[in-house]
């Protein structure tokens, strides 16, 4: 389970504003963390909380494929994304780095910033406990649980070689 206090923002954010293109020589994702959202809100890091979740209209992480927009948001602890549809290499991804993200165009309609959201991404849950009113995502099928709690796909892939 997943619980945080929502940072709300709109369709179609890209990549390019999630890690800014000034930080394309930073590879580490730990000094990412300090930027992420910047180019859409330069203040994000000042008022966001590891642990606090992002929740998105459609198309989230669109735009170039640059894998430090989802390394950089799971770098500051932002506990998952939700959005009501996502980039599909952005999806990927997340994925491939254990990001817990929830596709529900409903919840992304209508839950607001500042509200305390609980998700269940196994379940494929998610419940607004400001409002009270709950919405459904697609659940994350066993095998992909698997490669998220092994911490993503190269983690995953070097114990299934027993390689970890």
């Amino acid at each position: 389970m997943i619980r945080g206090k929502v940072r709300k923002f709109g369709d179609d954010v890209n990549t390019d504003v999630i890690t800014p293109g000034k930080y394309l020589t930073i590879r580490d994702p730990d000094k990412l963390a300090p930027h992420v959202m910047e180019g859409i809100d330069p203040g994000f890091t000042t008022k966001a909380k590891p642990g606090d979740l992002i929740v998105a209209g459609k198309n989230f992480g669109c735009g170039s494929s640059r894998e430090t927009a989802p390394a950089a948001i799971k770098a500051f602890g932002l506990g998952c994304v939700i959005a009501a549809s996502f980039a599909r290499i952005f999806l990927r991804n997340a994925i491939n780095i254990a990001l817990p993200i929830a596709e529900s165009p409903e919840a992304a309609r209508e839950i607001r910033e500042g509200d305390i959201v609980t998700v269940d991404v196994a379940a494929g849950t998610i419940f607004d406990e400001t409002t009270g009113k709950s919405y459904r995502a697609a659940p994350v099928p066993p095998f992909l649980q698997e490669m998220m709690k092994a911490g993503g796909l190269i983690n995953y892939t070097r114990q299934r070689l027993g390689l970890a």
